[in-house]
C-alpha cells in the first residue's frame, strides 16, 4: 500500500496559464454547475459533423423506421452506460482515471487506463482536426491543409486551455448554430418532398441490418459514454446528470441523426458535404464543421485530465492540466498537420474497443462491490481524497485485457456491448473468487497457528 502522502495532491504548484480544473482532486459543490449548463456541452458532443454523417450513413443504407430503431436502441445502450458512470463520477467529484483508482484498478492501473483513454481521445483530436482543417480548406481556399489544420487546431487547443467554463461558452455559441443549420437543412429539404414521402421511401444504398446500424450508433459515441466522469463531475446530483445524459444523448442522437436520415433520403446521398451544401449553401456547411469544436474540445480536455493522472501517478508531482493540455493540443495539431494520424486509424480503433471494459469494471466495482465506498464517503465530507489505495488489481487488469479481447475477437453481436458486459461479469466473478480464496488462506494461517499454539501449550 503506498504512503499517505502519495495519494494526496499537492497544492504548491499554481496554475501559471487558464484553468487547472481540478484535474486531480474533487470538484467542490460551490464549484459546479446546472445540469442545463453540463447538458449543453453533453449535446454539443453530439451536435457535430460525426453525428450528422452517421445519420446520413444509416440512412443511406436503411428506411427510415430501421433507422430510427438503430438510433434507439444505441441511444439506450449509451445512456445506460453514461448514467452509471456519471453518476460515479458525480458523486466523487472526480475524472474517470481519477476515479478508477478506487473503483477497481488501484494507483497503476488507472495510470493504464488513463494512457490508453489519453493516447485515444489525442487520436481522435488529431483526426478531427484534419478533418475540420480539410472542410475549411475546400470551402475557404487560400492556406494548405496543413495551415488550416494547425489554426484550427490551435483554436481548439485555446479554447481547452481555460478549462469547463469556456468550453461551455463555446457550447453556448456553436449548438445554437447548429441547430439553426438542421432547421434551415430540413426546411429546404420538406420545400422539395413532402416528410410522409421521406419517411416512407426506401433506402437509397445497399441494405444494412438493425444490428450493423445498432452497432454504428453505440460505437460512435461509447468512448464518450465511458469518459462521462471527466463532464459529470461538476453536476450537482445524480438526479441531474439522468436528466443530462437522457436530454442530451437523446436529442443528440435523435435530432440530428434522423435529420441526416431524412436529408440522405432526400438527396439518396450519405456525402455529408454534399447534403449540407444542397441545402444550405456554403454558410450552413463552414457552420456545420465549426460545430465540429463541439467533440474536439472534449477529446483534447479528457485526454490532458489523463496525462495529468499519469504524470502525478509516475513521478508524484502535479502537472498544471492547462499546460499539459497546450503540449497535447500542440502536438496532436502537428501530426494532424503532416498527416501522419490519418494512419493511424485502425490502431485507434482497436484502442476503441479496449475503452468500454473500464465502465464496466467501474460500475461493478463502485456500486456492486463497494470495495472502497466507505472511505470515499469518509473523505468527501472534507473535500478530500482517501490516504490510501491499492497500488494495482490484477483481477481488474486481468479482466480488462480479456475483455477488450472479446470485443476484438467476437464479432458477433455489438464488439463494444461485448467487451463492456464481458468485463463486468468476469470482474465481478473474478473478484468473488479472488476474495474466496483469500478468505480460505486466512482460514489456514488461522488454523496452523491454533495447532502451533496447542502443541506448544
Amino acid at each position: 500500500m503506498p504512503k499517505a502522502r502519495d495519494s494526496a495532491v499537492s497544492q504548491e504548484n499554481t496554475p501559471i496559464i487558464g484553468s487547472d480544473d481540478y484535474a486531480l482532486t474533487r470538484v467542490p459543490q460551490a464549484a459546479r454547475y446546472s445540469w442545463v449548463s453540463v447538458a449543453i456541452q453533453r449535446f454539443g458532443q453530439l451536435s457535430a459533423l460525426s453525428q450528422f454523417m452517421l445519420g446520413a450513413a444509416l440512412g443511406f443504407s436503411m428506411d427510415f423506421w430501421s433507422a430510427f430503431w438503430a438510433l434507439t436502441l444505441g441511444a439506450v445502450i449509451l445512456e445506460v452506460v453514461a448514467i452509471f458512470v456519471g453518476i460515479a463520477g458525480q458523486r466523487e467529484g472526480l475524472s474517470t482515471s481519477v476515479l478508477a483508482r478506487w473503483a477497481g484498478f488501484g494507483r497503476y492501473g488507472s495510470t493504464l487506463i488513463a494512457l490508453v483513454v489519453a493516447i485515444s481521445l489525442i487520436g481522435w483530436f488529431g483526426i478531427q482536426n484534419a478533418v475540420f482543417a480539410e472542410g475549411l480548406h475546400a470551402l475557404i481556399g487560400t492556406l494548405p491543409i496543413w495551415g488550416w489544420s494547425i489554426l484550427t487546431g490551435l483554436a481548439v487547443t485555446a479554447i481547452v486551455i481555460f478549462g469547463f467554463l469556456s468550453m461551455q461558452w463555446t457550447a453556448y455559441i456553436t449548438v445554437p448554430a447548429f441547430l439553426i443549420l438542421a432547421g434551415w437543412s430540413i426546411a429546404n429539404a420538406l420545400s422539395h418532398q413532402s416528410l410522409g414521402s421521406l419517411i416512407a421511401s426506401p433506402a437509397p444504398g445497399p441494405h444494412l441490418s438493425l444490428a450493423a446500424g445498432t452497432t454504428m450508433v453505440a460505437g460512435g459515441f461509447i468512448v464518450g459514454s465511458v469518459i462521462t466522469p471527466d463532464m459529470t463531475r461538476y453536476n450537482r446530483s445524480p438526479w441531474d446528470v439522468v436528466k443530462q445524459t437522457v436530454v442530451g444523448i437523446t436529442l443528440g442522437e435523435y435530432l440530428i441523426g434522423l435529420i441526416g436520415v431524412l436529408l440522405a433520403h432526400a438527396i439518396r446521398s450519405a456525402d455529408v458535404i454534399q447534403i449540407v451544401t444542397s441545402t444550405s449553401g456554403v454558410i450552413g456547411t463552414l457552420i456545420l464543421i465549426v460545430a465540429t469544436i463541439k467533440i474536439n474540445d472534449w477529446n483534447l480536455y479528457s485526454s490532458s485530465l489523463g496525462f495529468v493522472n499519469l504524470i502525478h501517478t509516475v513521478t508524484g508531482r502535479h502537472a498544471n492540466r492547462a499546460i499539459v493540455t497546450l503540449v497535447v493540443g500542440l502536438l496532436g495539431t502537428l501530426l494532424a498537420a503532416i498527416g501522419i494520424l490519418q494512419k493511424f486509424q485502425g490502431f485507434l480503433s482497436i484502442l476503441g474497443v479496449s475503452v468500454p471494459p473500464i465502465a464496466g469494471i467501474i460500475v461493478v466495482d463502485y456500486f456492486l462491490l463497494r470495495r472502497h465506498r466507505s472511505e470515499l464517503d469518509v473523505s468527501a465530507t472534507t473535500d478530500a481524497l482517501p490516504q490510501r489505495m491499492e497500488a494495482v488489481n490484477p483481477v481488474a487488469i486481468g479482466c480488462w485485457v480479456a475483455a477488450s479481447l472479446i470485443g476484438y475477437f467476437v464479432q458477433i453481436g455489438i464488439p463494444a456491448l461485448n467487451s463492456l458486459i464481458a468485463s463486468g461479469l468476469l470482474y465481478y466473478i473474478g473478484m468473488k473468487v479472488s476474495s474466496a480464496l483469500q478468505h480460505q488462506k486466512h482460514a489456514r494461517f488461522f488454523e496452523r497457528d491454533v495447532v502451533q499454539t496447542e502443541g506448544g501449550l
